[in-house]
């Protein structure tokens, strides 16, 4: 469905996170999934992308900054979730 880049910052074990991812690929989205359970250059590049982020998942969807699974989750039910991934 999606020719614009998805990405999801997650961490282990994190059912906000298996809901976000479970959703895009119910949608057919593949997404780039990146690990920041032990912190390191994945944490830091979230951190720089959302600086005021403390919880996962942290969605990225083309340039704009989603937020994270309840963001998500309510543009679908708003019906703007499929125009943000087809733009770009």
């Amino acid at each position: 469905m999606s020719n614009t880049r998805v990405d999801i910052y997650t961490k282990f074990a994190c059912g906000f996170c298996v809901r976000a991812k479970h959703l895009l690929s119910s949608k057919g989205v593949e997404f780039n999934e990146l690990d920041v359970t032990m912190g390191g250059p994945n944490r830091d590049e979230m951190l720089r992308r959302a600086p005021m982020a403390r919880t996962v998942p942290q969605i990225f969807i083309g340039d704009v900054y989603v937020g994270g699974s309840d963001e998500l989750v309510a543009l679908e039910r708003e019906g703007k979730l499929d125009a943000l991934l087809t733009e770009g």
